[in-house]
């Protein structure tokens, strides 16, 4: 049994789609940090250096999903869901000129489902292929 990490909604599907048409393949990254506080920030692939300790969570319409490390320790029971709703977050994202911006869902894992990602192991870290 594979568990996603990570999923989309269907509205956030669409604009993630629009946004690839207009900046190319995107990425996700959600630091947890000051500047953003736990908004996923939505990046044109490469515009944001990854790091060894961020945590790849997977990919949702051809975009990986990264998450800081010190942030997955928090977060690492919790099944996340990229959400869009009106208004403007900070930063630098890429959604923020359409007047909307991305936010995160989340449940924590049932048992079952936290025993099948602890026998799938760690998620990986850092940069991974495209």
């Amino acid at each position: 049994m594979t568990i996603e990490r990570v999923t989309v909604t269907p509205v956030a599907e669409d604009l993630l789609r629009k946004l690839q048409g207009i900046h190319g393949p995107l990425m996700f990254h959600q630091s947890g940090g000051c500047c953003d506080g736990s908004a996923p920030m939505c990046y044109p692939r490469g515009d944001f250096k990854l790091g060894q300790e961020d945590v790849y969570l997977g990919t949702i319409v051809d975009t990986p999903f990264y998450m800081g490390g010190a942030q997955f320790e928090y977060w690492q029971h919790t099944h996340l869901t990229v959400d869009v709703v009106k208004g403007r977050g900070s930063g630098f994202s890429v959604e923020a000129p359409e007047g909307v911006r991305f936010l995160i869902r989340s449940r924590v894992f049932t048992d079952e489902e936290y025993e099948a990602l602890k026998h799938e192991g760690p998620p990986p870290r850092g940069p991974q292929p495209s």
